[in-house]
């Protein structure tokens, strides 16, 4: 009888040795490269790492999603003298939003049946080759005007604004099913490329302001500079942040949840998503609402941004570029106005970090939005009547204002809802504030009314 004890516990032993080396060996093949599966990442005890590198690298492609754009508004001064009879602030503007907004229409329609990897590498290769030729094109025809040129750099806008919807839809659309801290840093990133680039040309306007060519010479050094940030995103997001454990894991969760388009990213940091022939998640779970019904759902957010936005680009860059008047600061009026815009929009977009400084009330937010029209006789009667501290004052508050309100209502809006869901959401909601920048920048036309001819 005691033997027959002994030789059971003995099996029971081996059994246990086996399954214990079984599970090593699972965990040494995840660590080795081998594929996994979403529902093992997901559901493992160990608290994800890399939070801190993952809003770091937001920041980044933040920067990389509009240091494009502004590179050619915050070198208007240059293009003013170039094309002194063509708008360039208001044209370019005009000539992006556009393009952007139809591109998002569509991208938006198939958020869902779209692969997020390849859509936000397309993006940042767009970028990047688009400032590239906004060189290419000054240094072909060194630094000289006319028509062909301008049509030239109007066509570069519209890439810019194919390439604006890929990205910042989808990066808004990724994030949001994220933690609220990677969309705060992401958009921070947004403000910090217009922060980055004001510095930057304040800085070279200063060392080449006296020497032949001054404007060309420091509008070739950061588009150089531009370029060089869109080629570094292409290398963060398609090598560096994929593979950060954090990002692995809400990527995992939000497949469990039924999304598709996370399937790339996944697959490129070791991890399989199960489909509903393999086995995967029921019917049930994978059942999301309609985009129909997510705008309904978030109107009020969605009205938000689109009038956050109008006001702005009915008054930034247009109105400052030309309808300012002649100040003390001479050719660095506009410069000066540009930056103190782009510094305290970044700085105000990390006053919602503070929780007793975040607007969450949805009537709150509605109200702060709509006062925001006073904005605009203010600054008629202020460019009219007022002195540049004064116009410095109310282009800072402009700032304050946009920064703000962007990322309390972005970071807020995805709550309560699963990961396909919030992607859905985040792709229209960007799709409104798309159509508010170009609400904005039709509005901004009406300044000029009375005051010349195209």
């Amino acid at each position: 009888m005691e033997s027959v004890l002994f030789s059971v516990q003995l099996v029971q032993n081996i059994l246990i040795n086996n399954n214990s080396a079984s599970a090593k060996s699972h965990v040494q093949n995840r660590e080795g490269g081998v594929v996994m599966d979403a529902s093992d990442y997901c559901g493992a005890t160990k608290k994800p790492e890399g939070k801190y590198e993952a809003m770091t690298i937001c920041f980044i492609l933040g920067i990389g999603s509009l240091v494009s754009w502004n590179s050619m508004l915050t070198i208007g001064d240059y293009y003013y003298t170039l094309f002194p009879k063509y708008h360039p602030a208001r044209v370019l503007t005009l000539v992006y939003q556009p393009v952007a907004i139809g591109t998002m229409i569509i991208l938006a329609y198939y958020e869902s049946k779209i692969n997020t990897r390849k859509r936000n590498l397309a993006g940042f290769t767009l970028f990047f080759v688009s400032i590239f030729f906004v060189l290419v094109v000054d240094l072909a025809t060194s630094g000289k005007g006319g028509i062909g040129p301008y049509i030239g750099i109007c066509v570069l806008a519209a890439c810019f604004g194919i390439a604006d919807a890929q990205v910042e839809g989808g990066m808004v659309g990724d994030l949001c099913f994220m933690c609220p801290e990677f969309i705060q840093s992401y958009l921070a990133g947004l403000a910090a490329s217009g922060a980055l680039i004001s510095v930057l040309r304040m800085v070279t306007k200063a060392a080449f302001e006296k020497s032949n060519n001054g404007l060309r010479k420091g509008a070739i050094l950061f588009l150089a500079i531009s370029s060089f940030i869109e080629l570094v995103c292409i290398f963060l997001y398609a090598i560096y942040f994929t593979k950060l454990p954090i990002v692995k894991y809400y990527r995992s969760k939000a497949a469990l949840e039924g999304s598709k388009t996370v399937a790339a990213d996944l697959a490129a940091a070791g991890i399989s998503t199960k489909t509903k022939d393999q086995g995967g998640d029921d019917d049930k779970q994978q059942e999301r609402l309609s985009n129909k019904r997510l705008f309904l759902e978030n109107l009020d957010y969605a009205v938000d941004l689109f009038f956050i936005y109008a006001v702005t680009l009915s008054i930034f860059p247009g109105f400052l570029y030309e309808n300012t008047g002649t100040h003390g600061l001479g050719t660095w009026y506009s410069v000066v106005l540009i930056a103190m815009y782009n510094v305290v929009d970044l700085i105000s977009r990390y006053i919602p970090l503070v929780p007793w400084l975040k607007l969450e009330s949805r009537k709150a937010l509605l109200i702060a939005v709509f006062s925001r029209f006073l904005l605009i006789p203010a600054f008629y009667f202020t460019a009219k009547y007022g002195d540049q501290g004064w116009m410095i004052f109310l282009t800072s508050f402009l700032g304050l204002t946009n920064g703000y309100l962007t990322v309390c209502v972005l970071t807020v809006a995805p709550r309560g809802y699963k990961g396909p869901e919030q992607n859905a959401l985040g792709n229209l909601l960007v799709l409104c504030l798309l159509s508010g920048i170009c609400a904005g920048a039709v509005l901004d036309w009406l300044w000029i009314i009375g005051n010349g001819t195209f």
